[in-house]
């Protein structure tokens, strides 16, 4: 890999010499504009406003604009001139948890491959930085400007990384972007998106890729080969609005697991607690249903229970009022003979 900066690490009293070189690469995909008629390229050429020449490389040089508008032209031996301690050294001013680090800063990454006779100091810092867990912040020049960096040990290589990071004052506030109405978030909802991201589970960082860039490629293979692409694979799943919020997380819990080859009927309860309570209130519905259709029998009966009470009373009523006056009939004909026996 080739070089980008030289120059040493400032650990305290102890000096590592380092040599920086790029950690990632662009494979994204860049286009070249041309001329659609005969396919000539459009290049852009570097031409002076006031003369309408174009100018080489070699003479172009770097001009600061001030405040009122005034040019200062600066040259490279200028630049390297200044005595900044960043010029060629990588200053360690502290440590900090790397979890601590916004990931917002982050900007570049790159690799720190020890310099010749640099070994010792070098797996040294490596191994503390491993055995604290922590990184240490940076200043360094680099690319014509001084920036911050987070030195850390990685996690799976035996090599020393370096973050370049985005200035605190480079980061925007955010302020404002927050959603204005006011939202409640039921527990529910809450439950179903956590059944949701453990059916969806981890992410293999190594199997992931760039399938706009696949996509690309072979639309441009066919077109050379004279073929009709087939871009079947790269076909975009439908969108849409999503209405009902309940509804799409238990679609896309069901959709995650059919993807994993799972049995979804067998794990169907286990989407959301939605369903136990619905059973619940199902059943609270049917014992309330029940009670009023054994309230509406018991109604209809105690009519005809009334009735059949009144008439038995009648009943009794008519003999009790025969036997009084089959008693009332009896009583002088007694009398009238108790008179006789006396008289004789």
């Amino acid at each position: 890999m080739r070089t980008i900066w030289k120059g040493s690490i400032s650990f305290g009293l102890v000096t590592i010499p380092i040599k920086v070189v790029g950690a990632t690469e662009n494979h994204s995909v860049s286009f070249r504009q041309i001329h659609t008629s005969d396919e000539g390229r459009i290049r852009y050429r570097k031409v002076c406003e006031l003369d309408g020449e174009e100018v080489p490389s070699d003479e172009i040089g770097k001009g600061y604009e001030t405040g009122d508008g005034s040019l200062v032209q600066l040259t490279d031996d200028d630049l390297a001139a200044l005595p900044l301690p960043t010029a060629r050294t990588v200053e360690i001013l502290g440590f900090v948890p790397v979890a601590d680090i916004d990931p917002y800063q982050l900007d570049r990454s790159y690799y720190l491959t020890a310099d010749a006779g640099a070994a010792k100091p070098y797996v040294l810092l490596r191994e503390a930085l491993r055995r604290a867990g922590r990184g240490a912040i940076a200043k360094l020049a680099m690319r014509g400007r001084e920036t911050l960096a987070l030195v850390r040990a990685l996690d799976d290589e035996d090599v020393l990384g370096m973050h370049t990071l985005l200035w605190p004052d480079e980061i925007r506030p955010a302020a404002g972007l927050a959603p204005d109405e006011q939202v409640t978030v039921r527990d529910a909802e809450l439950d179903l998106a956590d059944t949701l991201m453990d059916t969806l589970g981890t992410v293999d960082m190594a199997e992931l890729r760039d399938e706009y860039r696949e996509a690309v490629e072979a639309l441009v293979g066919a077109k050379l080969a004279g073929a009709e692409p087939d871009l079947g694979a790269f076909a975009a799943p439908e969108g849409g609005k999503v209405v009902d919020l309940m509804a799409a997380l238990e679609d896309s819990v069901r959709s995650a697991r059919e993807a994993r080859g799972e049995d979804t009927e067998e794990r169907e309860a286990t989407v959301t607690p939605i369903k136990k309570s619905a059973k619940k209130s199902a059943k609270r519905t049917e014992k309330r249903t029940g009670a009023k259709k054994t309230a509406k029998k018991t109604a209809k009966k105690a009519p005809a229970k009334k009735a059949a009470r009144s008439e038995q009373a009648e009943r009794q009523g008519g003999e009790g009022e025969g036997a009084d006056r089959n008693q009332g009939r009896g009583a002088p004909a007694k009398k009238k003979a108790a008179g006789r026996k006396r008289a004789s």
